[in-house]
């Protein structure tokens, strides 16, 4: 702000150059494209010293030339060229070239000419994660002309204007159409002002019209059928604004890359080894596959040597390309139950770069040399070829190994199945499926050696002893035309840890390998937890009489030994949701802080370059770092090499800050769809009692989710009862003054469904033996009882909760 108020001053001896008497139209057009600050009518007139009347005769020729389309009027009625950017205005960051931001002009009017696409230029490094600029944000920024383009300036980040509304046509008893949000945040309807060729029941977009409170919607887009398939993921991809068609360029150059010639003669040839890749029974894409046989080696006596090969999307994928260009712009694949909006095109994603059982695919192979403490000793990156000998569902492996439970480590607790326990249908289903393509008996040559060097590996775990919190997590089935089959929690297995320990291996490799050669690396790191949630966290475990010292080193072995300290006593789930409450969220970044819940010192994505782009960044440097570059590809369309650009290392700290905020993008909407496929779900058994647990607590009342299912839905405080409730806050709780009933976080309980709304999401529930009146849905009902806030004495906690925890 200081530098403006120095332009301001330094106007007016510009001005004493001016011709004295009234300028002609090139003077004021001139003056207007070479002054540094906005020009309106006030600052003009100043220029060329008018008075009276001239003032009045600017006015009209300022007029004159605007009708004429020589000139546009920006913010602050100052004036520019039309065609042009006002030399203050606002502006929308609406893509990524080469690690630059580009923004267009939030206002444009110019008819027949397209938006220019201006360079963001950002000087100083921003003062945390949260105020990195990225796609969406909105800027007041100074702009410039620059050779053929336009340069920007940011003064501040603006808040977001208010967003397209998502929602469903509905028609009142009145006649009247509303927009029914589809966000469950959202308790208001909206008049639909201009309905379009909208009709009732439809799935629309819609921009808000007029000014507070007298907002209404006008029909941009329609979308359809809200309850037709994918609609729920449909909706989730247009309300986060996530990009979904792919570019016409970005496809051509998929098509072109998928043809690069593999160099069979300058990659390592793996082919021979029986590598495996156990995948989810309905994954998408396979970029990761594993292998593990004793070492030979006598100094390495019970130790075993491993690979773990990941998909050479590095090769395919090359800074500057418009593949990377669009792969940055999306950050990671999101899945969805019914469709998955990938980072890169179908031609790579599910073809070249997925390792097919049976089919030659280019690999970065990560070489891996563990004793028989489970330490990784040596590890060494290759490009590869290598051909999948068999592509296994989860319960497949699993099913084929536990007849063999001499090579199983010892069970996990809580974990895995349980020796004489039943498997589960898909798995008995998997495992009459034979493991002998092309006569190889893969039980014997790559199951077997796998869950033997995987014992090993879980003794170094063990001995990190990393955070160990269950996550539940849901998975939805569907028919083939769309309609819920079920919806229940993906079955935990051996089979998914074994997966999941070569994978962190691998990672700790390709972050500990980089940083040897010293060269760039983002870092997934997890910070340990902040102070004030750790405060929080102590003041509720008082709540239970249980001691927690803030003075002590926190490290992941410290909540271990609280949840042992809780043994198997009713808490032991609701105190684990609490401890997860209190830790930070994961992100990436170029300076390495650690991976707490993990307990490792260095750790990097490398194992999933298909879906998320830090991998693909850690693949480019380890490329560069070990001198793997490939030659150059005869397609001059196709830039030369693979390795890390420079604008890759020079920008790290800023892609880090973007692909943080995308990954958490995709977890909401990813979130949010499974909410509405459950309240579809349970749209059939409104009416009924279900079993519940409460997963949260305010002043307004508690969250409670049905057993098996998940789906948060709302028990409002006014549901409860005429008296009045305490809400204490240190323990999570509402408590009754009169009755002293105590509804508490992981409590158990019987609730009525009251409400499932699939459009939303939401569900609300009515305690069975005290009922609400049944009136207005949720999203309407604004009644709230006075609330006692404070702490009663002689407080009595009932009830669990479930943990959850992501392990990579």
């Amino acid at each position: 702000m200081a530098s403006t108020q120095k332009q301001k001053k330094a106007a007016p001896a510009r001005a004493k150059v001016r011709p004295a008497g009234f300028p002609t139209r090139q003077q004021v057009m001139d003056f207007i494209t070479e002054s540094d600050t906005p020009a309106g009518k006030r600052e003009i007139a100043k220029a060329f010293g008018l008075k009276g009347q001239e003032k009045i005769a600017l006015k009209a020729l300022l007029k004159d030339m605007a009708d004429e389309g020589l000139l546009d009027i920006g913010p602050a009625r100052a004036f520019h060229k039309m065609g042009g950017v006002p030399k203050v205005t606002v502006l929308r960051i609406v893509d990524v070239d080469d690690t630059t931001l580009i923004a267009t002009p939030e206002r444009w009017e110019a008819e027949g000419q397209p938006a220019p696409r201006i360079r963001v230029v950002e000087r100083g490094k921003p003062k945390s994660r949260s105020s990195a600029l990225t796609i969406g944000d909105r800027i007041l920024a100074r702009t410039e002309e620059a050779g053929k383009g336009w340069l920007a300036h940011p003064m501040k980040k603006l808040a977001k204007a208010t967003e397209m509304l998502l929602g469903v046509v509905e028609e009142m008893a009145d006649g009247k159409l509303w927009l029914r949000p589809v966000d469950k945040r959202i308790r208001k309807d909206t008049p639909i002002s201009d309905i379009g060729t909208a009709k009732k029941g439809d799935l629309v977009l819609a921009e808000p019209t007029g000014r507070p409170p007298r907002i209404s919607a006008r029909v941009t887009d329609i979308l359809g059928d809200p309850f037709a398939p994918r609609s729920f993921s449909l909706i989730a991809i247009h309300k986060h604004g996530i990009p979904h068609v792919f570019p016409e360029a970005v496809e051509e150059e998929a098509v072109t890359a998928s043809k690069l010639p593999l160099h069979e003669d300058k990659r390592e040839d793996l082919r021979h080894l029986p590598i495996v890749a156990i995948d989810p029974v309905d994954a998408r894409d396979h970029d990761d596959a594993v292998w593990a046989a004793p070492d030979e080696d006598p100094a390495n006596e019970g130790g075993y040597k491993a690979i773990v090969a990941i998909a050479d999307v590095s090769y395919y994928v090359r800074p500057g390309s418009a593949l990377d260009r669009e792969a940055r712009k999306r950050g990671n694949s999101v899945y969805f139950p019914d469709l998955v909006v990938p980072m890169l095109p179908h031609q790579l994603s599910s073809d070249m770069c997925s390792l097919r059982a049976g089919q030659d695919r280019a690999a970065m192979a990560c070489h891996l040399v563990i004793d028989a403490q489970g330490k990784v000793t040596r590890f060494r990156f290759s490009r590869a070829i290598i051909r999948v000998a068999a592509v296994l569902a989860y319960e497949n492996a699993q099913a084929a190994i536990d007849a063999l439970s001499s090579v199983r480590p010892e069970r996990v607790e809580g974990q895995g199945r349980a020796e004489g326990e039943a498997a589960s249908p898909a798995a008995q289903q998997a495992a009459s499926t034979s493991l002998s393509p092309n006569g190889v008996d893969l039980v014997e040559h790559a199951l077997k050696p796998l869950w033997a060097c995987w014992a090993l590996l879980r003794k170094a775990r063990e001995k990190r002893d990393p955070l160990a919190l269950d996550l539940p997590e849901r998975r939805v089935v569907l028919d083939e035309w769309g309609k819920i089959v079920s919806v229940a929690v993906r079955e935990r297995l051996d089979a998914h840890m074994l997966i999941e320990d070569y994978m962190i291996a691998a990672n700790v490799a390709a972050a500990k390998a980089l940083e040897a050669k010293k060269a760039p690396v983002m870092y997934r790191v997890h910070e340990t937890p902040g102070r004030d949630k750790l405060v929080a966290l102590k003041e509720y475990l008082a709540t239970f009489d249980i001691d927690f010292a803030l003075g002590q080193v926190i490290r992941p072995s410290t909540f271990n030994q609280l949840i042992k300290k809780v043994g198997e006593s009713e808490e032991k789930e609701q105190i684990m949701t609490q401890i997860l409450r209190s830790q930070t969220q994961a992100y990436y970044a170029p300076q390495n802080m650690g991976h707490f819940g993990l307990a490792l010192g260095s750790y990097a994505h490398f194992t999933s370059p298909i879906r998320r782009y830090a991998d693909l960044l850690v693949h480019r440097a380890l490329v560069g770092a070990y001198d793997l570059e490939l030659p150059a590809p005869k397609d001059r369309a196709i830039p030369d090499r693979s390795s890390l650009s420079q604008e890759d290392y020079e920008n790290m700290g800023r892609v880090g800050e973007m692909i943080s905020g995308h990954e958490r993008r995709a977890m909401e909407a990813e979130r949010e769809t499974i909410d509405r496929y459950v309240a579809a779900f349970l749209s059939a058994h409104v009416g009924e009692v279900v079993k519940a647990r409460i997963t949260g607590v305010q002043n307004f009342g508690f969250f409670a989710t049905v057993e098996g299912l998940g789906g948060d839905g709302l028990v409002p405080v006014s549901t409860l009862g005429a008296e009045h409730f305490f809400f204490d806050e240190a323990g999570k709780a509402l408590q009754g003054v009169e009755s002293g009933d105590r509804y508490t976080v992981g409590q158990r309980l019987e609730l009525r469904l009251a409400e499932a709304d699939p459009i939303n999401g939401a569900l609300r529930f009515e305690l069975p033996d005290n009922p609400a009146p049944r009136g207005s849905p949720l999203k309407r009902d604004r009644t709230r009882p006075k609330i006692h806030r404070g702490r009663p004495t002689n407080i009595r906690h009932i009830g669990s909760s479930r943990g959850k925890h992501k392990k990579r």
